[in-house]
């Protein structure tokens, strides 16, 4: 079969041709130009000085050079109620447009399966991606008495908190409950700094749960020549820098204790993760996935890492996404339990 284009014929396909090709074109250079110039905010649920300070900030730091366009990455503490504050105005107050990002709890979705975070809808956020995962530790004052986790089986020792749901705050209430740990809680403090100091100045004797990641960037003598005293790790197993220090699930004493104590180790998963808020265009997701993942691959990107002794452990936002969604699902007897435990 054979056609034949006489001359205006030829002159319309031309211009149907262009017509498509400056589309696709345009479509192209809009995407990949709509971060130019642009500045975006990155929104940290806690205040300065924690390792969800530490690793939004290096993300703000840096994934700008991996997003077309090399916006201007600008970050933002808003701390309270253990990051609901931060997640509340991200689906309800932050543009929708991709130029908003977040470093939240990593127990967003426990909390809000298990109401203790309210007034947003965590399965209308997506992951970027994930930095690190994260481990947290109860640790006491470098140099004190304390060795142990036994030492508050035996004796009461204070304890600092943060406020709303977070690890800082389940976790030493789960230790009393089901380990027979006799703390005295004192609660209130915007992060783990605030909680660090207050170890320091004797206000308390035990942070009641701050990152193995951010310890190994500020205060890495603590871990790596046991300085400080750790008694507690809120993993399923432990870790190769903590070979010695239980977890929160081999010390409970009853099967209903290590459930709960298994779901609140699993947030480590998610770690130190950026987060984007509801409604961000899929073009503009896939976009900064993308752009996530040159960064954590990236040559010049490790080795500034391994320079400040950041933990880096990257995961897809895809895979993040998926952890949440399962945390959602997670049975309803367990979930009972560790909300009852916020109760107390």
């Amino acid at each position: 079969m054979s056609f034949f284009f006489g001359g205006r014929n030829v002159a319309w396909l031309c211009t149907v041709l262009s017509c498509f090709a400056a589309g696709f074109s345009a479509q192209a250079q809009s995407s990949d130009d709509f971060y130019r110039g642009k500045t975006i905010r990155m929104i940290i649920g806690y205040g300065p000085g924690g390792g969800y300070d530490l690793y939004g900030r290096v993300a703000a730091e840096f994934l700008g050079q991996f997003i077309p366009g090399n916006p201007t990455i600008v970050p933002q503490n808003m701390p309270g109620a253990g990051s609901s504050v931060a997640a509340k105005y991200m689906q309800d107050v932050a543009p929708r447009d991709g130029t908003a990002l977040g470093s939240l709890v990593q127990s967003l979705a426990l909390d809000t399966v298990t109401g203790s975070a309210t007034g947003f809808d965590v399965t209308r956020f997506h992951y970027i991606g994930r930095l690190t995962t994260n481990i947290d530790v109860g640790i006491g004052k470098a140099g004190a008495p304390i060795k142990s986790f036994e030492d508050a089986r035996r004796r009461e020792l204070t304890v600092g908190l943060t406020g709303g749901s977070s690890p800082a705050v389940l976790l030493p209430i789960a230790l009393a409950t089901y380990a027979g740990a006799r703390f005295k809680m004192v609660r209130g403090y915007q992060g783990i700094a605030d909680i660090l100091l207050a170890v320091e100045r004797g206000e308390v004797e035990v942070a009641g749960a701050g990152g193995l990641a951010g310890f190994m960037v500020s205060h890495p003598t603590w871990i790596t020549r046991h300085e400080a005293p750790i008694l507690y790790q809120a993993a399923l197993k432990r870790h190769a820098l903590l070979p010695d220090v239980p977890t929160i699930v081999e010390l409970t004493l009853d099967d209903e204790g290590r459930q709960v104590m298994s779901a609140l180790a699993s947030t480590a998963e998610i770690g130190r993760s950026i987060i984007a808020p509801p409604g961000v265009p899929s073009e503009r997701l896939a976009l900064l996935r993308a752009a996530f993942q040159k960064m954590v691959t990236d040559k010049g990107f490790l080795a500034m890492a391994e320079k400040r002794n950041l933990m880096i452990d990257p995961a897809t936002g895809e895979a993040m996404d998926v952890i949440a969604r399962d945390t959602l699902r997670m049975p309803k007897p367990i979930v009972d339990k560790v909300a009852a435990l916020l109760k107390m």
